[in-house]
Parts: C-alpha cells; sequence; structure tokens
C-alpha cells in the first residue's frame, strides 16, 4: 500500500467509508453518481466526483480504504475499474447472490425497544433489500450496541430454509433474507 494511504487518520478512514456507504448504498445522486441495475459504479467516475466534493481522496486512499473497512462493505470488480456496496442498499439494485442453504441458526442484534414489534411482525426489511443476519453472536451484539444495550435473536435459519425462506450470503458475510417471521425467532437468554 502507498504511503499517503496508509498515512491516513482513522477518522479520515472513518470518514470516507460513510460518506462511500451513503453514496453507494443510498444516495448516489449526493454525488452525482450512477449505480448501475447491479449497484456498480465507475470508480475513476466515483473519484472525479469525490474531488470536486473536496475530498482529497486518488485511487490508493480508495482501495485503502476498501480493503481496510472493518465490515467489507465495498467491493471491486475484477479489474478494480467498478465499485459497489456489498448489502445495505435503499436503492434498487440487483446483487446477483444466489440463495444458499443457511446455517442452522443465524443472529441478528437490535435493542429492547424494537422487542414488541419484532415479537408481533418478525424482523423486516424495512427501507433495506433485506434483513441483515450472521453466524456470530458477536457481530450482531456489535451492531444492536451502536444503538444501545443490545439484545440478540436466535433465528432457526434451517427450519425457514426448510419452509421455503431464501437466504443470500453476501460477498463480506453477512446473510441476507426478505424478512423473518416471528415463529422463527428466540431471544438469546
Amino acid at each position: 500500500m502507498h504511503t499517503k494511504a496508509a498515512m491516513i487518520l482513522k477518522q479520515d478512514i472513518t470518514r470516507i467509508s460513510k460518506l462511500l456507504s451513503f453514496a453507494l448504498r443510498h444516495k448516489p445522486v449526493d454525488l452525482n453518481i450512477h449505480l448501475d441495475e447491479n449497484g456498480w459504479t465507475d470508480v475513476s467516475i466515483l473519484l472525479q466526483r469525490l474531488v470536486e466534493k473536496g475530498e482529497n481522496i486518488n485511487i490508493d486512499i480508495l482501495k485503502y480504504v476498501v480493503a481496510t473497512n472493518e465490515k467489507q462493505r465495498f467491493a471491486f470488480n475484477s479489474d478494480e475499474t467498478k465499485i459497489r456496496a456489498n448489502q445495505g442498499h435503499s436503492v434498487s439494485v440487483q446483487l446477483e447472490y444466489a440463495p444458499q442453504q443457511p446455517p442452522k441458526f443465524l443472529y441478528h442484534g437490535t435493542i429492547k425497544k424494537f422487542m414488541p414489534f419484532i415479537l408481533k411482525d418478525g424482523l423486516q426489511k424495512m427501507k433495506r433489500h433485506h434483513v441483515h443476519l450472521t453466524n456470530d453472536i458477536a457481530t450482531a451484539t456489535k451492531v444492536a450496541e451502536r444503538r444501545g444495550k443490545a439484545v440478540i435473536l436466535i433465528i432457526n435459519a434451517g427450519q425457514m430454509f426448510l419452509k421455503a425462506h431464501n437466504f443470500y450470503l453476501s460477498d463480506n458475510g453477512v446473510w441476507l433474507t426478505t424478512a423473518v417471521p416471528p415463529e422463527f425467532i428466540t431471544r438469546l437468554p
């Protein structure tokens, strides 16, 4: 990795990552970029738009941010001319993930105030394309703790799969499904 990219401060990496997340998942119009039907945008145009917005980001910095993103939220295509978010979109894209059989149990982190809704209606995708699940309790806890004291839900993904619910595995290891009905949810004690 080039020295300039490696010298970026942690807060700058976080800020750039949030900016990319917002543009590549929710509001590409804010950077005046276009996402194709699969969520990809041209790297050179993205970099040009970032510079126009006053961001001092070059290809080395972008590669560094993508490579070091803790949640691996972004991916380049094979020749690194295009970039996209791996999941979490609120704009219309088709991520081309094939249905897969999930592990028997997956987990979802939430907070107490959402529990009455979840117990009544299950987990809903809300403004996103999918409900996000993990096979790791620590990850579910970390996600939930961004909003408060974590409540960890156990999702009986094996039973859901047997009842014809589709699951997809994103490039960064997040399990996706369109909804989780309440009968497949229990709370981790």
